[in-house]
């Protein structure tokens, strides 16, 4: 999941990565281990073990996520956390974790934002995108997880990050990849280091 960017910034970035075609039953990929399980690998690798698949948005509804959850119980729930993690000043925070004042960077529009007002929570891998990659055949408790996802991978020069990302999310979700977001990925990954991605599996 990441901080600040609008929607039209959102949409402009999956496009370069999303393609929506149909539907296929999603699987585990061969030899894929057990969730909780850590595993690293370089991410050329790890775009390697994504099973492709042909996409369809049918059925996507929002809700299916849920909403925002206070995993730890302490009166913030996800959005605020995030908002929190990420400050470059940080905000307030008041009763019910309302938070005011606070400044952000968001490498997405190379610009900083004051006021947490002005910003939208979004998630890396967007949330209809991970239905068009399997999340349509999980469970309710599972698709809120993913929405409620706080792992953050470690930042590399941002246009190599942001595909990196988006590959160690896919990874760590057991999500697919259809044929035109895969050659995306291997375009941009061909120009960027062969870092080692680590992510502990969530499903």
């Amino acid at each position: 999941m990441r901080l600040a960017r609008t929607a039209a910034t959102a949409a402009a970035f999956a496009v370069l990565l999303v393609s929506a075609t149909a539907h296929a039953a999603a699987a585990a990929p061969a030899g894929r281990v057990v969730p909780g399980t850590t595993v690293t690998l370089p991410v050329r690798d790890a775009l390697t073990t994504l099973p492709v698949r042909e996409e369809d948005r049918t059925g996507y509804e929002r809700s299916m996520f849920g909403g925002w959850v206070d995993a730890d119980r302490d009166g913030c729930n996800t959005r605020s956390e995030v908002l929190k993690a990420e400050a470059v000043i940080a905000p307030v925070q008041g009763a019910n974790c309302t938070l005011t004042g606070g400044q952000w960077y968001t490498a997405y529009d190379d610009r900083s934002i004051s006021g947490a007002r002005g910003l939208d929570i979004d998630h890396l891998v967007p949330l209809a995108e991970s239905w068009d990659s399997g999340a349509y055949g999980w469970t309710s408790a599972e698709r809120q997880a993913y929405a409620n996802d706080l792992w953050l991978p470690p930042a590399v020069a941002y246009r190599c990050q942001y595909v990196t990302d988006w590959g160690a999310d896919k990874t760590r979700w057991g999500l697919s990849i259809d044929a035109i977001e895969q050659a995306a990925l291997a375009g941009t990954l061909s120009h960027c280091s062969d870092v080692p991605i680590t992510v502990t599996l969530a499903r």
